[in-house]
């Protein structure tokens, strides 16, 4: 069976990715813009403000919140050091009671007083959040440069979590090969494979480990 070509910025079939956070990937990222073919000016470089909904209890949901939209992703499985995520929900603000109860909430895997509003706005539900003692709203600004080398989407980025400045570089893919060959070319071979709930979790002191280079 041929594989399918990925597309930035389009659906595919679940992919597996590699990413990491440090201080300093500036010659990994050198290369990977080198290798890279041509991709769509749209992904040349993308700003966003984003707000991730951090729980002491769970590792295994990811939530983030852009321009009033909520998505929520679920860790699947590992496979040869590569992490494989699917869409768990995806919401609106203001949102339903019932949606807030029923795929929120049990997402960040806490017990939380009952809900005593028919809906929710922004500000209303980040404010349930910032009362429990286990969880944690968390500001993040993202600048990503994206690329594309051995059919994996790629990207280098400037990430600020509550302030703080980290850069992060990734490949993704359907196909495990590939990453592993792109890991090679840019020379991320045996660096951490950390994703964006393991990075914040570190930076903010929930988690008591370093970046990759720090």
């Amino acid at each position: 069976m041929s594989k399918s070509n990925l597309t930035i910025g389009e659906a595919s079939r679940p992919r597996f990715e590699f990413r990491t956070f440090g201080q300093d990937f500036d010659e990994a990222h050198y290369r990977m813009s080198r290798l890279s073919v041509p991709v769509p000016e749209k992904v040349w470089e993308r700003e966003s403000d984003e707000i991730y909904i951090l729980s002491r209890t769970n590792d295994i949901n990811n939530t983030k919140i852009r321009d009033g939209k909520m998505d929520i992703k679920t860790y699947v499985q590992t496979v040869d050091g590569l992490e494989q995520w699917n869409p768990l929900m995806k919401g609106e603000f203001p949102m339903k009671r019932e949606v807030l109860e029923k795929e929120v909430i049990p997402a960040f895997q806490v017990e939380m007083d009952q809900l005593d509003q028919d809906e929710y706005a922004l500000d209303e539900f980040l404010a349930l959040v910032r009362r429990h003692p286990e969880l944690q709203a968390v500001r993040v600004h993202k600048q990503r440069f994206g690329y594309m080398v051995n059919d994996t989407i790629c990207e280098f980025g400037y990430v600020l979590i509550n302030g703080a400045q980290v850069v992060t570089i990734n490949s993704e893919s359907t196909e495990i090969d590939d990453i592993k060959k792109t890991l090679a070319d840019v020379g991320l071979e045996g660096v951490e494979n950390i994703n964006y709930l393991q990075a914040i979790k570190r930076v903010i002191g929930m988690i008591d480990k370093p970046l990759a280079n720090e």
